[in-house]
């Protein structure tokens, strides 16, 4: 069986090039190199021993191949990641406002069930969607009507934006990245992660210090919203600050004028 364990610069009439070290796994002892089988030069057009043998080989034809590979694995990857068409959101049914007040409350204990897409729809559109559709004006208010916050969705099977125009979730990545959410333990098991992202490119406040007041104020009528609806429809959530917010800018991949509000965590009452 070959392993390639090495690689390093060629010089002389190969300079330029590149060389592996492919081994014979079961011929090489631990930290020995007197073993080697092969060395290929991958940016020229040839293949050569140790022994100084030559066997002529297009190297063109392992590019095609490589490259035929990775379009396959991009196009499954897209095929992946399609944008997820939300049901149209119930706005009848729950509790009367005054009982969800009563009802709301914080909790930390979540049963690992996942959300039926007709609930992830409506929590969403409570959250912040558009209910007057003359205006694009939202469920939420936002100072300016600025709308700077995007929300951001963590499941096990990728991670979302809110797109509440189209009322869909568009992919970003698709992975698992529940568990850097929050430094809380259930954020790993809870079926999902909001994540509350200031857009400062949108604020036209000169002041970051403004900039900051206003994201904060507008996230926190997005959450309460969600409190809301969980109280109303029996879900249980807590809203987190608890949270290494360089980290998981990074991992989202945002701009460096974007910026992790808080995290909110949603799911079904532990049993």
């Amino acid at each position: 069986m070959l392993q390639i364990l090495g690689s390093r610069r060629l010089s002389g009439k190969a300079r330029g090039g590149r060389i592996l070290y492919v081994f014979n796994r079961r011929a090489t002892q631990p930290g020995r190199m007197d073993r080697l089988q092969n060395v290929a030069v991958i940016s020229g057009r040839t293949l050569t021993t140790h022994k100084g043998n030559v066997m002529k080989k297009n190297v063109i034809i392992i590019c095609l191949v490589f490259f035929v590979l990775c379009i396959f694995s991009s196009l499954c990857f897209a095929e992946a990641l399609k944008p997820v068409k939300l049901p149209p959101p119930q706005t009848d049914g729950g509790k009367p406002l005054m009982q969800a007040l009563n009802d709301r409350a914080s909790s930390r204990e979540f049963s690992s069930e996942k959300l039926p897409m007709q609930v992830l729809s409506d929590l969403l559109w409570a959250a912040c969607g558009i209910n007057r559709a003359d205006t694009g004006k939202r469920t939420a208010p936002s100072a300016r009507n600025w709308q700077e916050i995007d929300v951001y969705i963590a499941a096990e099977e990728a991670l979302y934006l809110y797109d509440a125009k189209q009322h869909q979730l568009l992919p970003v990545l698709k992975e698992d990245i529940r568990t850097d959410t929050g430094k809380q333990g259930f954020v790993k098991t809870a079926p999902i992660n909001l994540i509350y992202v200031a857009d400062f490119s949108k604020i036209s406040a000169e002041k970051m210090e403004d900039k900051i007041f206003y994201s904060a104020a507008d996230t926190g009528f997005i959450s309460q919203n969600v409190y809301l609806y969980c109280a109303s429809f029996g879900l249980a959530t807590v809203v987190r600050g608890y949270v290494d917010k360089p980290a998981l800018e990074k991992i989202m991949g945002l701009r460096p004028d974007q910026k992790v509000i808080l995290s909110q965590t949603i799911g079904y009452p532990k049993k």
